[in-house]
C-alpha cells in the first residue's frame, strides 16, 4: 500500500523493488527489509548457475569484487535513491529519473561464494539536488563483513 502525503509517496520494499531499474541477470537484490529516510537493508543470494562464475575462478569460483560494489550501489543508491525521489516528488518522478553511478570508496574484507546470502545495509550521507551518498556495509549470514563502501549517484531526468 502507498501513502501519500503533499511531498511525494513513500513507497514500500516491494513497491521499490519493482520500480528498480536492474533486471535478472543484473540485478543483485532480492528483498529490501527496512527503509526509510534515513537508511535501507536489503539481501541478495548469489546464484551459483551466474555466469561470471565460469571464468572467476574454475574449481574454486568467488564473486568478483565488482558485483560486490554493484550490489552495493543497487541497494544504497539506486533502492534508497528511489524511496527519496518518490518522497520528494511521487512516483512519477521516479520514472523520469534514472539513477547513476558515481563513485566510490570499497575496501574488501571477506569472499563471497555461490549460493551465499548477503545484506546490506546503507545510511544517507547525504541527499541533495539529486545526488546521494551513502555509507554501506555488506555482511554474509553469519555476520562476517565482506565489504564496506562509501558510494554516490545522482539521478538524471530522461
Amino acid at each position: 500500500m502507498t501513502a501519500s502525503s503533499a511531498a511525494g509517496t513513500t513507497l514500500g520494499p516491494v513497491e521499490i523493488l519493482e520500480l528498480l531499474p536492474q533486471q535478472e541477470p543484473f540485478r543483485f537484490v532480492d528483498e529490501i527489509l527496512e527503509v526509510d529516510e534515513d537508511h535501507i537493508v536489503a539481501t541478495y543470494r548469489y546464484r551459483a548457475e551466474a555466469d561470471f562464475y565460469r571464468g572467476h575462478f574454475p574449481g574454486n569460483p568467488v564473486t568478483p569484487g565488482v558485483i560486490l560494489l554493484e550490489t552495493v550501489a543497487q541497494v544504497g543508491v539506486v533502492a534508497l535513491g528511489i524511496y527519496l525521489v518518490a518522497l520528494a516528488g511521487g512516483r512519477d518522478e521516479v520514472k523520469r529519473t534514472l539513477a547513476l553511478f558515481a563513485d566510490a570508496e570499497v575496501e574488501f574484507s571477506g569472499v563471497v561464494r555461490p549460493g551465499d546470502r548477503v545484506t546490506v545495509r546503507a545510511t544517507k550521507v547525504f541527499y541533495r539536488r539529486g545526488k546521494i551518498r551513502s555509507e554501506a556495509e555488506m555482511t554474509l549470514d553469519d555476520g562476517t563483513v565482506v565489504c564496506t563502501a562509501t558510494i554516490s549517484g545522482m539521478g538524471v531526468r530522461t
